[in-house]
């Protein structure tokens, strides 16, 4: 039996049974394998270590009512790792080998998978860098595609409560033409620094604007921005900012229920006349925004009663997870079992 609290887990790395990986060697990807080393080799003048060529992903699995474990858009997330891979000269993942590597993965890992109704889910992340050895900048010829997993409980401690963002215009967490539209850790790295800043302020995220005008809103540091404006959902259109899954399917449940989607420029001005506000993503799915705070201008922007969240991010929430756990009907076929 795993010991394991599971209704009070933190977002971190647990031990798992095992995790999976794949080689790329010779211009072809081998077979998948299983190990329960958590640790990798490489050559300390690896490319992945000196160049950045690196990429990840993020999803999660759910043990549902019925005790079927269920696995959320994962193709969505091949497509994203293999458009990631690509912008920084990697080769691209077979559809069949992540597939493989993630149902595994799930399979050698399933006590892990928290019972349902504890609020929990397994994340799964998939990891892909380049190490072959290089002094001078160039791609690397040798690539280790590793997926491993932990149980997780929710990102923000508060779980589902309206948190407090303030708007950056210090630095930037992409350029437009740059790596903003790709997940790859240098754009975690370049936001790190202000996410600490806002973290000992007492905020939850930093909210970025575009880099060119510092006008239109862009994203939060670890999550896509949104916002309910009447009958509207409301987000931000960006050539520098990340295509997260959890928000195209927000768009698609919030069309379901009657909202009009608009993905346009945002203007920071504009939450003036918003009723909601909020980030997504897979680790928090939404995190409700009771404030923007703009020191800059001396401006805050409030939502709402600034404790509970607002009825159409309730909404939208608890059907989205209410798909993941099964709960609520999946009628986009998003969800895929493992058996």
């Amino acid at each position: 039996m795993i010991d394991i609290d599971w209704g009070n887990l933190p977002f971190g790395y647990e031990k798992t049974n095992a995790n999976t990986r794949c080689y790329y060697k010779d211009g072809k990807w081998g077979s998948v394998e299983v190990t329960t080393d958590e640790t990798v080799t490489m050559h300390m003048s690896a490319t992945c270590l000196h160049y950045g060529q690196e990429c990840f992903e993020g999803l999660k699995a759910y043990r549902g009512k019925d005790g079927k474990i269920r696995v959320f858009r994962w193709e969505e997330n091949a497509k994203r790792l293999n458009s990631s891979a690509a912008r920084v000269g990697m080769p691209e993942v077979p559809k069949e080998i992540f597939k493989e590597m993630l149902f595994t993965l799930v399979k050698k890992n399933s006590d892990f998978v928290p019972p349902y109704g504890t609020g929990a889910s397994l994340y799964i992340r998939p990891l892909l860098i380049g190490v072959s050895p290089r002094l001078g900048i160039s791609a690397s010829t040798e690539y280790i595609l590793i997926l491993f997993c932990s149980p997780v409980g929710p990102y923000y401690k508060g779980g589902f409560k309206p948190i407090k963002v303030i708007v950056e215009r210090g630095s930037d967490r992409a350029a437009p033409l740059g790596t903003g539209t790709v997940k790859i850790g240098g754009n975690y790295a370049a936001a790190l620094n202000m996410s600490i800043k806002c973290h000992e302020m007492g905020y939850g995220a930093a909210l970025y604007l575009d880099p060119k005008e510092k006008k239109y809103i862009d994203e939060c540091g670890p999550a896509n921005f949104f916002a309910i404006k009447g009958d509207k959902y409301i987000t931000p259109k960006s050539s520098s900012i990340l295509p997260s899954i959890t928000n195209m399917s927000l768009q698609a449940l919030a069309e379901k229920i009657g909202l009009t989607v608009e993905k346009r420029q945002f203007p920071l001005t504009e939450l003036a006349e918003c009723d909601e506000a909020a980030e997504c993503g897979t680790a928090a799915v939404i995190s409700p925004i009771s404030a923007v705070v703009d020191p800059d201008e001396n401006k805050t922007y409030t939502f709402g009663d600034q404790v509970n969240p607002g009825k159409t991010c309730v909404k939208l929430y608890e059907t989205l997870v209410g798909i993941q756990y099964g709960d609520v009907e999946d009628p986009f076929g998003w969800i895929s079992f493992v058996e």
